[in-house]
């Protein structure tokens, strides 16, 4: 079941008759999931991506390798590569793209520990950024992204009504 911030922002987005897509690496798809329950979700959704290797972020969404050697896959750079290629893929009004680290292993350092979570959005042509710290287990750290974004477009997309 659908959290009530995604209820919120999918009604929200219907009412402004906005489509969204999701380029999704730490989230592994759980954000178009998410979204996908909310009724109408249709008239809204209009799917995503899920690369959560850098393979897939290079060679499907067309990020420089240059641009992951130098900042790493979970990054605010590399994000923001994937939100400009969903973008020229996916006919939508919003973008976001997830990367981050819900669990050890990936690029953690002490800057950037587990539970960095980077988020990037293209709404009608409008970029910003934001990174997140969360704590938790890996799902809890991926429920507590996903709700956040909810919030971010709803606050976003208040201002547009």
């Amino acid at each position: 079941m659908p959290s009530n911030q995604i209820v919120r922002c999918s009604q929200l987005m219907k009412t402004l008759g906005l489509t969204i897509a999701f380029a999704e690496s730490a989230t592994a798809g759980r954000l178009s999931a998410e979204f996908s329950l909310v009724p109408d979700c249709g008239e809204i959704l209009k799917g995503g991506i899920v690369c959560y290797d850098a393979c897939i972020k290079q060679d499907i969404l067309g990020v420089p390798e240059s641009l992951v050697k130098k900042y790493t896959p979970e990054s605010a750079e590399v994000t923001a590569a994937m939100t400009q290629s969903l973008s020229k893929m996916v006919p939508a009004d919003i973008y976001i793209s997830v990367t981050g680290l819900t669990m050890p292993g990936g690029s953690e350092t002490k800057e950037k520990p587990v539970g960095t979570m980077f988020v990037h959005t293209l709404i009608k042509g409008k970029a910003s950024e934001r990174r997140f710290q969360f704590n938790g287990l890996p799902e809890s750290i991926v429920l507590q992204t996903i709700d956040c974004i909810a919030e971010l477009l709803i606050d976003e997309l208040s201002s547009v009504k």
